[in-house]
């Protein structure tokens, strides 16, 4: 079954790639949200508010 198919070999290899390519940027993602988080806690506790809670609606 698996041997059978000459590009057998070509296609585990995709598949291989594209797992790694996706769990790489999972983790990035991952990675890069709890910092974002990390820096704008900072930014809290120093007193920066966001521009959105400081406004009473929304502005055009």
């Amino acid at each position: 079954m698996f041997g059978s198919d000459p590009h057998t070999g070509f296609i585990f290899a995709s598949y291989a790639v594209t797992v790694v390519t996706l769990g790489a940027l999972i983790v990035w993602i991952v990675v890069d949200h709890r910092t974002q988080k990390t820096r704008l806690a900072a930014l809290e506790a120093r007193g920066v508010t966001r521009r959105s809670a400081r406004s009473g609606g929304v502005s055009s």
